[in-house]
């Protein structure tokens, strides 16, 4: 069921603090950071939909989601304030199997979270070998804190992308924004480019 370690975007191993993007420091330690109460949900009442149409759906309790392939994963993750962490290791199940039976002419999703968090992605940036939906960090389960009992790990976009409590993905023709970026952040996040802020319209 496991299958062997992804390497995304990592890359060649690096010397500390070197090829980190623009304005970031690195950092050993896992902050914290969330918009809102920390949601508490169970892996019994746990579950992941994919809709792409009013009457169009795919969903996964977490005993399907747990009987999926799973990766192990290697990335750097860059928060947009500022902090980068190196290598951080995850297990979880890639995006690509969970989107290989969905079918849409939309180009972008709006991830949506339990608490209420969204955020706005496209689709490419899911598929690839891009993206995963993870349930345990570094050996250990994911706590709630930190986004248990699963969320979003997109490590090539800031890390607002990578949206915690993950429950599902509603495809959309247009890329709307989700909370962080009706508030002006930018709608890709690219860290290499420092795409934290922008207008959209």
């Amino acid at each position: 069921m496991t299958s062997g370690t992804t390497r995304g975007f990592v890359g060649k191993r690096r010397d500390r603090g070197q090829g980190l993007p623009p304005g970031q420091h690195l950092t050993d330690a896992f902050p914290v950071l969330s918009t809102g109460p920390t949601p508490r949900v169970s892996r019994n009442d746990w579950e992941l939909f994919i809709r792409t149409g009013p009457d169009t759906s795919m969903r996964w309790t977490w005993q399907d989601f747990m009987a999926l392939p799973i990766s192990a994963i290697v990335a750097d993750i860059h928060c947009v304030t500022s902090w980068s962490k190196l290598e951080t290791r995850w297990r979880g199940v890639s995006l690509d199997v969970l989107l290989k039976d969905v079918q849409t002419s939309d180009h972008y999703v709006m991830a949506h979270s339990y608490g209420g968090y969204s955020t706005n992605l496209a689709l490419d940036d899911l598929r690839g070998d891009k993206a995963w939906i993870v349930f345990e960090h570094d050996g250990v389960e994911l706590t709630a804190e930190h986004g248990g009992p699963a969320r979003l790990l997109v490590p090539h976009l800031y890390f607002w992308k990578s949206a915690k409590w993950i429950h599902g993905f509603v495809t959309q023709e247009r890329n709307m924004p989700g909370l962080w970026e009706r508030n002006g952040y930018h709608l890709h996040a690219d860290p290499w480019r420092e795409e934290r802020y922008s207008r959209w319209s």
